[in-house]
């Protein structure tokens, strides 16, 4: 009988040890719950925060982006004040004065001031064509003219003048071509 008592007190506390750890497991795990739930708490915390500073960014952009393409043409702008002054000026000239030369002088100085403006500081260049070869890169023919004494198609006017940024093409210069009478 005491080694009857002895098992059945064995296996109690071993139940009890094992209802022990079992708590303790318990308390483990829970422990071990409460810290991930934190940790995904923190998570989305920081995602929120991350998308919050992310559409921010996003919106910063898009505003400097507005406001370049706004005020991307400020230093033109500011550059052609000058040459828009001087032709005011001319202008009132005129109204004072009825000397034609002297107003065809002052607007030649104001176109003079523009082109200088605009090829030093904006890299804008005049397509030279009258008396040139015919180049399709840079003119547009508008007319053509059979003429003696040319060797090659060339251009015999100018309609409208042609202009280079950079050496790209922004206006082609429309012109009279000269074509080559063959005999």
């Amino acid at each position: 009988m005491k080694e009857e008592k002895d098992k059945e007190e064995i296996i109690e506390e071993e139940t009890k040890a094992e209802e022990k750890d079992e708590v303790g497991a318990e308390e483990v795990l829970s422990k071990k719950i409460a810290e991930l739930e934190d940790e995904i708490k923190s998570l989305k915390e920081d995602e929120l925060r991350y998308r919050a500073e992310t559409e921010n960014y996003r919106k910063r952009l898009l505003k400097d982006k507005e406001n370049a393409v706004r005020f991307a043409n400020e230093s033109l702008i500011k550059d052609l004040l000058d040459p828009l002054d001087n032709f005011s000026r001319a202008l009132d000239a005129a109204d004072k004065s009825e000397d034609f030369k002297a107003l065809k002088d002052g607007i030649s100085m104001v176109e003079s001031q523009l082109m200088s403006i605009l090829k030093n500081n904006w890299g804008l260049e005049i397509i030279e064509a009258e008396n040139k070869p015919f180049n399709p890169e840079d003119m547009e023919a508008y007319a053509v003219q059979d003429k003696e004494g040319l060797e090659e198609e060339t251009v015999l006017s100018v309609f409208q003048r042609g202009y280079k940024l950079h050496g790209k093409v922004i206006r082609s210069a429309k012109v009279m071509v000269g074509k080559p009478v063959k005999s």
